[in-house]
């Protein structure tokens, strides 16, 4: 047993549901902080900059999606059979799921690379373009560094799963710092960077560009810098795992592939595989819906339209990250309490999240729609048309905040079950019927133009929580737990 892993199978839930998910808040919060920081930093290179960042983001999210989903299974494996009390069995899918996961990672870097320049120009990049430029050299180089990025993935993952999520915020919190110090450094060079003259050392400045002429790698600095930072963290936390010290015991043996635990890992980790790349792609169509209706509906330059779109999704993923805390909280809570044959504790468990999700984005509502302004305008200043689009992106979606959260929770019930695929379907069914139509009849149809498209994220987002609660009331997704065998009770 790790020092810092928490028992949820016993007592009161709501202490530990919080020591669970607070780490995880925080560790996603830190999460954001990685591409805020990035999109800070290149909005001082240029609108163009962040249009690529825009574009490229669809892209980087659907590999880290496929990937994600399976480091899902981890948690779930981990969770349930430490719930049964089958300890040597967690070491054994602990190391299935890194094994499996890395060779995924490998053969994602080379398609990835290969096809990143027709990919952006599907989503809406004009070859011959700097935008296009830019963008896909900012794709390459995260995925010549995706073994780096799901290296750590797994590791939060499965510690997760065990119940440790203070590990995981440390080395992330290691992490960020790290790549903020980076950050703008390799961005912006050593010639126009203003963090010397924050600090009164402009004869430093001078000095190390007079030796260095190193004036900035622009976008592909953001991902050098991400891509560092990520495999340092993914290196410590595997030496962690090998090591013992979180609770979980690593052998070369366990990284060797065995056919029926891969079943088990793709058996669980595809649904959730394809609801969040199917998630990514709808990304892709959002954006690309934007930038058609930025130009045909609405008059405005794609350019702004997209980097508007762009900045917005970053700060719901930080609106949200209450909500993805206690999604991921709750899957292991579940998970942990049904290997322990406890079905009646994870319902309760669902129940207190959602009441938890809904105080908190009640708050977290009000706010962004009081001072959206402001918000929009810290990352992209100087751009009036862009502010103006984000401003309304964000008010707009607000109204949809309390429901999206719900919905995560709700459908961290189903994945700590290993219902990975009913979790799947109402997923699907929220962006792919709920969602990407509707705002295209709302551009299409209505001249409402991008409003049109945030007026239906938010429709989706209360229509998806409404039909996802009333199946979970049925009770049928206790059913799908994972076969774990329970270790037999010695005689006294």
């Amino acid at each position: 047993m790790s020092a810092r892993d928490v028992n949820l199978t016993d007592g009161d839930l709501l202490k530990p549901l919080l020591v669970l998910s607070l780490p995880i808040i925080l560790s996603q919060m830190m999460q954001v902080c990685y591409n805020l920081a990035d999109t800070f930093w290149v909005g001082r290179v240029g609108e163009n900059a962040v249009s690529a960042l825009s574009f490229s983001w669809p892209i980087v999210f659907l590999m880290i999606s496929i990937g994600g989903g399976f480091t899902v299974a981890g948690t779930v494996l981990v969770a349930q059979n430490k719930g049964a009390g089958n300890d040597d069995r967690v070491n054994h899918v602990a190391g299935q799921t890194i094994a499996f996961v890395i060779l995924l990672s490998a053969i994602f870097s080379a398609l990835g690379y290969i096809f990143a320049p027709s990919l952006l120009n599907l989503i809406g990049t004009t070859p011959g373009t700097e935008v296009h430029a830019l963008s896909v050299s900012y794709t390459r180089t995260i995925f010549l560094g995706v073994y780096f990025m799901f290296g750590f993935f797994i590791f939060q993952a499965l510690l997760r799963g065990w119940g440790d999520t203070r590990t995981p915020m440390y080395l992330m919190a290691f992490g960020v710092v790290l790549n903020v110090i980076i950050d703008p450094f390799l961005i912006l060079g050593f010639q126009n960077n203003p963090i010397f003259g924050m600090l009164g050392f402009d004869g430093l400045q001078a000095t190390l560009f007079s030796l260095t002429g190193f004036t900035g790698m622009g976008v592909q600095g953001a991902a050098v810098a991400t891509v560092f930072s990520r495999g340092v963290g993914a290196l410590v936390g595997f030496y962690l795992l090998f090591s013992g010290r979180v609770g979980i015991h690593l052998s070369k043996d366990d990284l060797i592939l065995k056919a029926d635990t891969v079943r088990s890992i793709v058996r669980i980790g595809a649904p959730t595989s394809i609801e969040q790349s199917t998630r990514a792609l709808g990304v892709t169509a959002l954006t690309a819906l934007a930038a058609y209706a930025g130009t045909t509906v609405a008059g405005i330059d794609t350019s702004a339209a997209v980097a508007a779109f762009g900045i917005g999704n970053r700060l719901n993923s930080l609106v949200f990250l209450p909500a993805i805390g206690l999604q991921q909280g709750v899957e292991t809570v579940v998970g942990q309490n049904l290997g322990a044959d406890k079905p009646e504790r994870s319902k309760q468990t669902v129940f207190l999240g959602v009441g938890l999700i809904s105080a908190a984005l009640a708050v977290v509502s009000v706010v962004s729609y009081q001072f959206a302004e402001p918000i929009v305008a810290v990352f992209i200043p100087g751009e009036p048309n862009v502010i103006a689009i984000g401003v309304n992106f964000l008010r707009i979606n607000a109204l949809g905040f309390v429901f999206l959260g719900i919905f995560r929770v709700v459908s961290g019930g189903f994945r700590g079950s290993g219902s990975t695929r009913t979790a799947m379907a109402f997923s699907l069914l929220a962006l792919w019927v709920l969602r990407i139509p509707p705002a295209y009849a709302l551009v299409e149809w209505t001249g409402l133009g991008l409003d049109g498209i945030w007026y239906a994220m938010a429709f989706s987002n209360v229509a998806a929580a409404i039909v996802a609660g009333l199946w979970f009331l049925r009770g049928t997704w206790t059913d799908n737990v994972v076969d774990v065998s329970r270790p037999v009770p010695a005689d006294d």
